[in-house]
């Protein structure tokens, strides 16, 4: 790994952990153990500048800073892999494999499925365990707690990588950490406008699911 590399993905890997820290909170009141929070935001950009193993390789340092930093144990490193790489892995995979805006759209909405499913399942298998609770309590939680929180949080970070990514690539390229002859693709706008409209009802939706408005 190059020595740009390297400082581009520990930078991304600092952001990421900056934001985890200082923006947290919950979405569904079922699930308020659960907390939304943007770092995969910048994990997936990682994944789309260097492909799904950067994606992998940062999951696993933020999630060791996230518990070295808020506390917790190999569960919570676990179950923080397997949320972050379920999304940002597969949206880095599938634009490395289509490397343009289509591959971007497939990779993203891919990621959101992929990770809603997979915190159903693992939810299922690790939160009695991390609770001391038995399985049986937890399956009142699946459906109207837990499946619409991974699908609101991954859908919310899913919408904000459109808006973040290239102008997070344009500022790696002018600081020449990122070389300008790498494909990166564009964003349409009509993109934009769709993604635009998509986070704002997720925003008035966890608004309303709260109760402040």
């Amino acid at each position: 790994m190059s020595t740009k590399k390297i400082t581009t993905v520990g930078m991304l890997c600092a952001m990421a952990m900056i934001v985890n820290v200082l923006i947290s909170f919950p979405i569904v009141p079922a699930v308020s153990f659960l907390r939304y929070d943007p770092k995969d935001i910048l994990i997936v950009i990682g994944g789309f500048i260097y492909g799904p193993m950067i994606s992998f390789l940062m999951s696993f340092i933020c999630s060791v800073f996230e518990i070295m930093l808020k506390g917790g144990n190999i569960l919570d490193v676990l179950m923080n892999m397997v949320s972050t790489c379920s999304f940002a892995c597969m949206a880095a995979f599938m634009y490395k494999k289509i490397h343009n805006q289509k591959g971007a759209v497939l990779g993203l909405v891919l990621g959101v499925i992929c990770t809603t499913i997979s915190m159903l399942i693992w939810n299922y298998i690790i939160t009695p365990i991390y609770y001391g609770m038995p399985r049986s309590a937890i399956v009142p939680m699946l459906l109207p707690g837990i499946l619409p929180f991974n699908l609101i949080k991954a859908t919310m970070n899913a919408a904000i990588v459109f808006f973040l990514y290239k102008p997070v690539v344009q500022i790696l390229r002018r600081t020449h950490l990122v070389e300008t002859t790498d494909r990166q693709g564009s964003v349409y706008k009509g993109y934009i406008f769709v993604v635009g409209i998509i986070l704002v009802t997720m925003i008035l939706f966890i608004l309303g699911y709260q109760g402040i408005i």
